[in-house]
């Protein structure tokens, strides 16, 4: 399956451009039902059986309230053989009903990305995987430097001191199309988000801006990340090269 192999590739040389995996006690993905965290999942395992590393794999599902199905998740997790954890809260009602927030995306990532931590730290995974992309890198910096004025990103890898959780992205040089793509041909259950606020976000502006972009100048999206790699003093710059 080309798709496959061009996606693990990929997973793969951020893994070892970013030091990401090594022989550790185990990696839980933050399993929140979209394209996004399925593949990222289903591609780490692929890399598992692939690597020289070894380490334990898990799948971590916060419930924000809305219309939770932790179910669906639990039987694709039990397909693949991968422990699954759930942890149910009431996020959404603290952000929409209690604090009433009007740009909820924030505060509601923030405790879903705690909740998560917890999560993983509590069963004994010290390292959580996002499954952030390409696109996701790209809108971010664009958010950060409109609306904050300031050139920033997250980190491929970042060590939580409080939690002593590091934090992985393994999916950074993989474009949103191609998980489409992987999601759509692998069949995967894909959990439709109920939040009141998709769709309707700054973040999606930028998706859309993004794309333009990427319609006058095919190729801009991975410029646009090299330069992001070449900023002076930026985490996101490569070290030297290792094998995994």
């Amino acid at each position: 399956m080309s798709n496959l192999n061009s996606l693990v590739r990929k997973c793969k040389k951020a893994i070892i451009d970013y030091h990401m995996v090594e022989n550790e006690s185990g990696i839980m993905v933050g399993l929140s039902g979209g394209k996004d965290s399925l593949t990222l999942l289903y591609l780490l395992q692929e890399f598992q059986k692939l690597s020289k590393y070894k380490f334990a794999l898990a799948a971590g599902h916060i419930g924000l309230g809305y219309q939770d199905q932790p179910e669906i998740l639990e039987a694709f997790c039990r397909r693949l053989g991968i422990p699954f954890y759930y942890q149910p809260t009431n996020i959404s009602q603290v952000v929409f009903e209690i604090r009433q927030e009007k740009n909820p995306c924030s505060l509601c990532a923030n405790m879903r990305r705690g909740a998560l931590n917890n999560l993983a730290k509590n069963n004994g995974y010290d390292k959580v995987a996002l499954g952030h992309h390409l696109d996701d890198v790209l809108e971010t910096v664009l958010l950060k430097t409109f609306f904050e004025g300031k050139m920033d990103c997250f980190k491929p890898v970042s060590f939580l001191t409080v939690k002593e959780v590091t934090v992985i992205r393994p999916l950074i040089y993989i474009e949103e199309k191609e998980i489409s793509k992987f999601a759509k041909q692998m069949a995967f259950p894909v959990v439709k988000s109920c939040c009141p606020a998709n769709g309707l976000t700054k973040r999606q502006s930028m998706k859309e801006m993004i794309e333009q972009i990427e319609s006058m100048s095919p190729g801009s999206k991975k410029r646009a990340l090299s330069a992001l790699q070449h900023l002076p003093g930026s985490l996101w710059q490569i070290e030297k090269e290792q094998k995994a």
